[in-house]
């Protein structure tokens, strides 16, 4: 195995987004991809993972953290990746899968998907987070990777764009969450519109918010979930 750099373990963003692209390439690996994901915390929908291929040595200054990106430049930046990206592929993994795996293991799960879904086969792969891939490709799990690497960051957006269309387009079908703003994270609305109308088909079962409803109604049955109208 080989020896980190002292900037690797850092957790503060490089000043270099190309840092670890760079260093790896320069020991021989190519068609190197960046791997994240988008909604481990929320209370509903699927969890999302995206794998991206960047040409070598491209900067593209717009590329961040999705984070910290506003909807508008997510969006330009996700359209910029799709047509200047070598390969890339975008995975979910449905909210029965993570109920039943466990959020970690589903990100997991979702970034390998990804990972299979590349046209190019990556030589090398850079990881958001702490916990490796179930695969035989070499890879480096990067703290806070989004912030701090190029494809990692651009993975990032891939997966957060998708991740909110589909939310939106589940708000068409539960307007009474609000997924289109919330996009499924358990803030004060969603909280209390669980109250009143119970759970839907996407809510997470084992999630704290939605489990306890679970566990309310086998006492005292709640409102028939995801009823649409609610008028006499």
């Amino acid at each position: 195995m080989s020896r980190t750099t002292p900037q690797e373990d850092l957790w503060e963003a490089p000043a270099d987004m190309l840092h670890f692209e760079t260093s790896w390439l320069a020991k021989g690996y190519s068609h190197i991809a960046g791997l994240d994901e988008a909604g481990r915390g929320p209370l509903a929908g699927p969890v999302v993972a995206a794998a991206v291929i960047l040409p070598p040595g491209e900067r593209y200054p717009g590329i961040n953290d999705s984070k910290k990106l506003r909807p508008a430049a997510r969006e330009r930046e996700y359209d910029l990746i799709r047509e200047k990206a070598l390969a890339f592929a975008i995975s979910e993994v449905s909210q029965e899968e993570i109920d039943e795996l466990n959020i970690l293991v589903a990100s997991r799960k979702a970034m390998e998907r990804a990972v299979r879904g590349l046209t190019l086969v990556p030589g090398f792969l850079l990881i958001d987070g702490i916990v490796p891939l179930e695969t035989e490709l070499p890879q480096k799990c990067i703290k806070k990777g989004d912030q701090r690497s190029q494809s990692v960051a651009a993975a990032s957006i891939l997966a957060k764009v998708t991740r909110d269309r589909l939310m939106e387009a589940y708000h068409q079908q539960y307007p009474q969450y609000n997924f289109k703003k919330n996009k499924g994270y358990g803030t004060r609305e969603h909280l209390e519109a669980l109250q009143t109308h119970g759970i839907c088909p996407i809510h997470r079962r084992t999630f704290r918010g939605v489990k306890e409803l679970l566990a309310s109604e086998m006492r005292s049955p709640l409102p028939e979930p995801c009823s649409h109208d609610r008028t006499p």
